[in-house]
């Protein structure tokens, strides 16, 4: 038994649950979960790593975000992933979790920007939206025309404003475990919310009942839950021309020919407008790499390099050609500095 492995063995044996595993049959593979968002791009680094002779291509799979963070807090040793995508921040009882279960060491790196889009097939109408409309409808109550919260009214897109499409409400979109889900309820709804005199000034007064009215969807039908996978809600998109979906940007780039973007406060999602910030739906996308087994899982060192690699990650690079929107360059060069280094997170860096 080599040193590394030896010293592994022992992290593994103070954690409880993890007493029985057998770290001399260690895994030659990188295990991955998470996001179904970065899932695309993550997938694209471990084929990469495979053909460049750096080991075997890692296993990804697509958890979803919350689901990515359970399964990686879990604990450490093989039976455990290594490295979990994140289309937003760990939270900070997600980090307590991994504390408490012997995940001590984790690397928190920033992969790049993607935008939240509202898609919708090119043969509906088009939509124009703004984060007021959104909130508006989806949410389990609105402000009446006095600013009474009442159980949400509207049926139709025109019922909101008039200016908007006389079709059915009918939103496809990510289950509670996704990183997209807690995404779209920033991006969009607590921002639309707080277009309304109302629900400012409820947020003033108690915070907590104004998180309630953000963070509440509509149970009758007018939000569908489609699970982690994005394409199903693509594959919805293309038989439901009213139907409007949530997801990544990349997943509207690879359907161009069948769908458009919704313009937001007037900005339609592009590679550029998703950059420079003026998308409103504009997102930090990461992954999360357990340093507890970086040289006892062979590659995962080398894996992160090829992740935040210029090839990689710049303006120019493949996951670009993929629909990942590059990080300003002198922010890529710190990450890929942070991440060379595995620099680990405190708990002072989770909100």
């Amino acid at each position: 038994m080599t040193n590394k492995v030896a010293a592994f063995a022992a992290v593994v044996a103070v954690v409880g649950s993890l007493a029985v595993v057998d770290v001399a049959a260690a895994r030659d593979q990188i295990r991955v979960v998470g996001s179904s968002t970065v899932y695309p791009f993550t997938t694209a680094v471990a084929e990469q790593f495979g053909k460049s002779g750096g080991g075997k291509t890692p296993v990804v799979e697509s958890t979803g975000t919350g689901g990515g963070f359970k399964l990686f807090c879990a604990g450490v040793g093989v039976t455990h992933p290594d490295v979990t995508n994140a289309s937003r921040a760990i939270k900070k009882g997600e980090f307590e979790d991994c504390q408490k279960n012997g995940v001590k060491d984790i690397v928190e790196i920033k992969v790049g920007i993607d935008g939240l889009v509202l898609a919708q097939s090119k043969a509906g109408g088009a939509l124009n939206l703004t984060r007021k409309h959104v909130f508006q409808a989806l949410a389990e109550m609105v402000p009446d025309k006095d600013g009474k919260l009442v159980a949400n009214p509207y049926k139709n897109w025109s019922d909101i404003d008039a200016s908007l499409p006389n079709v059915k409400i009918e939103i496809l979109g990510p289950p509670p475990t996704s990183g997209t889900r807690d995404s779209f309820h920033e991006l969009y709804m607590e921002k639309g919310a707080e277009g309304f005199d109302s629900l400012k000034a409820l947020k003033t007064a108690d915070a907590k009942a104004f998180d309630k009215v953000w963070k509440s969807i509509r149970k009758d039908g007018a939000y569908v839950e489609a699970g982690e996978n994005d394409n199903v809600i693509v594959q919805k998109l293309e038989a439901n021309k009213n139907a409007v979906g949530i997801f990544g940007y990349s997943f509207l780039e690879e359907n161009t020919a069948k769908l458009r973007g919704a313009k937001v406060e007037g900005v339609e999602p592009d590679y550029d407008t998703i950059s420079s910030g003026k998308f409103k739906g504009a997102r930090p996308l990461f992954i999360y790499v357990k340093k507890q087994h970086v040289g006892v899982i062979p590659g995962l060192d080398k894996f992160v390099a090829e992740y935040v690699s210029d090839k990689a990650m710049s303006k120019d690079g493949y996951l670009a050609r993929k629909g990942l929107v590059a990080l300003p360059k002198d922010e890529a060069g710190k990450v890929a500095a942070a991440s060379k280094e595995m620099k680990t997170m405190t708990a002072e860096m989770v909100k």
